[in-house]
């Protein structure tokens, strides 16, 4: 049965590989939090260089972290960190673990939020390799800290955990991935843009009969630094 994500924190870093990975999973979650007065930190990997097909790298780069900062100003995270591992090509390196781990320490943060590192998202539908690598990135860096922060945990499948999100947050979500606005036009020249950020943030906040058929953000919970 999913709980309730906990309450009892103040800051939390959310750490991801690319430009507008936040939106595709966690938006809503991260409208609710920033509502309630809590920070919300945002470190990326990488600039999304290599992420909109027949651009070239050194424009699609600087597009896409402009896109990624709007993004992020319209839920409210003012604090974003770039970087610069290879788009396309990151890895868990010891060099990445250190980024994290500097990050994480500078911080201090309550919580701790990656993106899922498991193999597929749902039969028919796999992870990309980015991804899983720096998930477990994130979790070697966690582990090897003497004072990890309270959580870690994923967003993604096979939940443990959710976040009730509202209609306004709902709609925050949408505005947020909207700001993605070439890298969406691009990935589906058909469908406007705010047609298909509708789309995502529905299939990533769906309502859950254990919490009154509200919508919901879900999170996996990795690691619980209170019980190491």
């Amino acid at each position: 049965m999913l709980e309730a994500f906990p309450t009892d924190w103040r800051t939390a870093v959310l750490l991801v590989p690319h430009p507008d990975d936040p939106e595709y999973g966690c938006a809503a979650a991260v409208a609710k939090w920033t509502g309630e007065g809590r920070t919300v930190h945002y470190a990326l990997a990488s600039r999304g260089e290599a992420g909109i097909a027949g651009m070239p790298t050194e424009q699609a780069g600087p597009l896409r972290e402009a896109e990624q900062l709007r993004s992020a100003a319209v839920l409210g995270v003012a604090d974003v960190q770039f970087w610069d591992f290879p788009d396309s090509e990151i890895r868990n390196t010891a060099e990445l673990r250190a980024a994290i781990t500097e990050t994480i320490t500078a911080l201090r943060p309550d919580v701790v939020i990656s993106i899922y590192g498991g193999p597929e998202w749902a039969p028919g539908q796999p992870n990309q390799r980015d991804h899983m690598e720096f998930a477990a990135a994130v979790v070697d860096a966690y582990d090897a800290l003497a004072d990890p922060p309270r959580w870690l945990f994923q967003n993604g499948p096979e939940a443990t955990h959710a976040e009730v999100i509202d209609d306004g947050c709902f709609e925050r979500a949408v505005a947020s991935l909207a700001e993605h606005k070439v890298y969406l036009s691009v990935l589906d020249p058909d469908t406007p843009v705010v047609e298909q950020a509708r789309r995502q943030v529905e299939m990533t906040t769906t309502p859950r009969p254990e919490f009154g058929g509200r919508r919901t953000v879900e999170f996996i919970l990795v690691r619980d630094g209170r019980g190491r």
